[in-house]
């Protein structure tokens, strides 16, 4: 059999009353560039047909003396979008008793007088040809379509599933704080309070390390986030990535350890970012690892790139799910993962930022032994020794500071805050208090919410810029719009930082403490 095309929309099946006549077809369709697959006999020919066919030709005694009727069973058995042409030969002539009975056994074919004349068999078989590419164009058209609604069937899923487990991650910290409220609050619970306002802040900084990793993936999916980069000492950023997480290492009595050397290890990177790729890996082997389990955090040296590995005993990756550990809401352990909670979106985060670092991240892992997660970054030669040296002179000097903020609670409890540190506080409520309040109190610090009743923060911003007693003060945005539109907004209004709620505290009071 000669093989002219493996598509099936150009397989022209041939099966002739005599190997004469078979050659005598091919040879006429060769002359006009079509191929065709010769058939010995009815098996053959219904065999290849499984393989897909363009056009069945066959004599008509071939269907005549067909008793086990596998030229109807073939006709018959084609799928919805599929009617394959037949050609079928007849001596006797389209109008005789003979192809009746064939066309009666077959429902419908096209019918050509033998011998062969050439013009009527080419033009028969290149019309069918035409026909059948339309057929399976419109296949290919129906699979992608059925292929398209599976797709949109399996992201709807995965939504669902998706908010019904954000539902239960944030109703989850909610619930423990409603809790912990309610028994502050209790008659004759005064002994408890210490514990509750623990509670709380734990309960508080899940939820705000999950709602920021929510818009964090968000950014950087759309390539919104971008890096605030400056030269940093790896192992400085890597302890205090480890000091922020060791409450819930404790809380499950597990023992980490921090391994970095002494010397800096200078790296180009955002150093926010970097303490939240060091803290989520760190975060994810104590969620995975039993109580009173090991965690490890190395920074070394190794050639030109520092090294940062966090290791656990936990309980392990399987081979099957360690290629997709990285993946969107992948999760090892969906057990263990729910009840210490969590989106599956720590390591997606991780990886996208580490690569935005232009570094790489690898996964090791033996189920029943533990994680091994090794990120390696570029090293730098370091900041010039001017640079170096005015860090070093820093020191800490009370600051006036103004915050506008609309919320009252939150406004007065930042203040509290930063009183405890020595700084002199003054509160605005609304933008057309806060010019007055900024003139009258001359503020080198000015903490601005977007989001105010009359004025916006951009609007108070450009009006606290043309003041000369402002012109130089550091304005810094505390908002919930922390989108990318928004932070230009901000940049173009005279910030000169942009926070999102809820504001690390102890991030505000350190970038105070830097004013020169």
């Amino acid at each position: 059999m000669d093989r002219p095309s493996d598509h099936p929309a150009e397989r022209v099946l041939l099966l002739a009353p005599t190997s004469k006549d078979a050659a005598a077809g091919e040879v006429l369709l060769r002359r006009e560039g079509l191929g065709c697959i010769i058939c010995r006999d009815l098996d053959v020919l219904c065999e290849e047909a499984r393989h897909g066919a363009a056009v069945v030709v066959v004599p008509e005694e071939a269907i005549l003396l067909d008793r086990a009727g596998r030229v109807a069973g073939l006709m018959a058995d084609q799928p919805p979008w599929s009617d394959l042409p037949l050609l079928v030969l007849t001596a006797a002539g389209p109008g005789s008793r003979r192809s009746m009975i064939v066309l009666q056994t077959v429902g419908h074919a096209t019918l050509i007088r033998r011998p062969l004349q050439r013009s009527a068999f080419v033009s028969a078989v290149a019309s069918a040809l035409r026909d059948r590419r339309r057929q399976y164009r419109m296949r290919d058209l129906l699979l992608e379509r059925e292929n398209q609604a599976a797709r949109l069937e399996e992201a709807d899923r995965r939504k669902d599933e998706f908010l019904a487990m954000l539902a239960h991650e944030l109703r989850n910290p909610l619930a423990a704080i409603v809790g912990a409220v309610g028994l502050a609050l209790a008659p004759r619970a005064a002994q408890f309070i210490p514990d509750s306002l623990d509670v709380i802040r734990r309960q508080s900084n899940t939820l705000s390390r999950l709602v920021s990793d929510l818009l964090d993936v968000a950014r950087v999916s759309r390539g919104k986030l971008e890096l605030r980069r400056e030269i940093v000492d790896a192992s400085a950023v890597a302890r205090q990535a480890a000091r922020s997480v060791k409450a819930i290492a404790d809380r499950k009595r597990q023992t980490l350890t921090v391994d970095a050397p002494v010397e800096p290890l200078y790296v180009d990177a955002d150093p926010t970012r970097l303490e939240q790729i060091v803290g989520n890996l760190l975060n994810n082997a104590a969620k995975y690892t039993e109580q009173e389990g090991r965690i490890s955090l190395t920074v070394v040296r190794e050639g030109y790139e520092a090294v940062i590995r966090v290791e656990d005993d936990g309980v392990g990756i399987t081979p099957e799910m360690l290629p997709r550990i990285f993946d969107l809401f992948a999760q090892v352990d969906q057990s263990l993962a729910r009840t210490e909670g969590g989106l599956g979106i720590g390591l997606t985060l991780v990886k996208r930022l580490v690569e935005m670092h232009g570094g790489t991240i690898e996964a090791t892992s033996e189920v029943g032994h533990g994680s091994v997660f090794t990120v390696r970054l570029r090293l730098h030669a370091g900041p010039d020794a001017a640079s170096a040296e005015a860090t070093a002179q820093r020191t800490t000097t009370a600051r006036r500071v103004l915050i506008i903020d609309d919320n009252v609670d939150s406004a007065r409890l930042m203040g509290l805050f930063l009183e405890t540190l020595g700084h002199q506080v003054r509160v605005s409520n609304d933008g057309t208090s806060a010019a007055d309040a900024a003139r009258d109190f001359t503020p080198e610090v000015i903490l601005l919410d977007i989001g105010l009743p009359d004025l916006d923060g951009y609007e108070v911003a450009r009006l606290l810029r043309r003041e000369p007693l402002c012109a130089r003060s550091l304005i810094v945005a505390v908002t919930g719009y922390a989108d990318e539109s928004s932070m230009t907004r901000g940049w173009d209004a005279g910030f000169d930082h942009y926070f999102a709620k809820p504001v690390d505290l102890e991030v505000l009071a350190s970038l105070i403490e830097q004013l020169p």
